[in-house]
């Protein structure tokens, strides 16, 4: 690591901690004596999410917790409950090193979790993310949700 103050290609570090994610360095020059602070991270490749259009727009973990609060609002679920389902999605694609998801798979993702946490918040964000072409089609995934209840 270049020094700031002298240019010398040598420092030490003095300090190292985990803060909000990143390392956090105190390091001091060899050269001049003088300490500055450095913080590490790990680069994390973009996300690009694949629209039904067949569009790509960057991964924008605002919307997907605007949609699941409107799936749970009024409901049992707590704030942290929505963070976690959010942080599991992009957890899971960091982990795997996915750089393109659709918007079909992240949707299945988010039912996935919705059934265990509650299946009013399930069917509301079905409803709206599964483009039912008629009631049929809805009263199917009731009927589908009631099956796994009871079986």
């Amino acid at each position: 690591m270049k020094c700031p103050f002298c240019g010398f290609e040598d420092t030490k570090v003095v300090d190292s901690r985990l803060i909000e994610g990143k390392k956090r360095r105190r390091r001091r020059c060899t050269d001049c004596g003088k300490r500055f602070t450095t913080y590490e991270s790990i680069e994390l490749p973009e996300l690009l999410v694949n629209k039904k259009d067949n569009t790509y727009e960057p991964f924008d973990r605002s919307k997907l917790i605007r949609g699941l609060s409107f799936a749970v609002k009024k409901r049992p679920v707590s704030g942290s409950a929505i963070i976690a389902i959010a942080d599991s999605i992009e957890s899971y694609c960091s982990y795997n090193m996915i750089t393109q998801i659709s918007t079909r798979e992240i949707s299945d993702m988010v039912l996935e979790r919705l059934k265990e946490l509650d299946e009013v918040a399930y069917v509301r964000f079905a409803s709206v993310n599964k483009d039912f072409s008629d009631v049929d089609c809805f009263l199917d995934l009731i009927s589908d949700l009631r099956k796994t209840d009871d079986g």
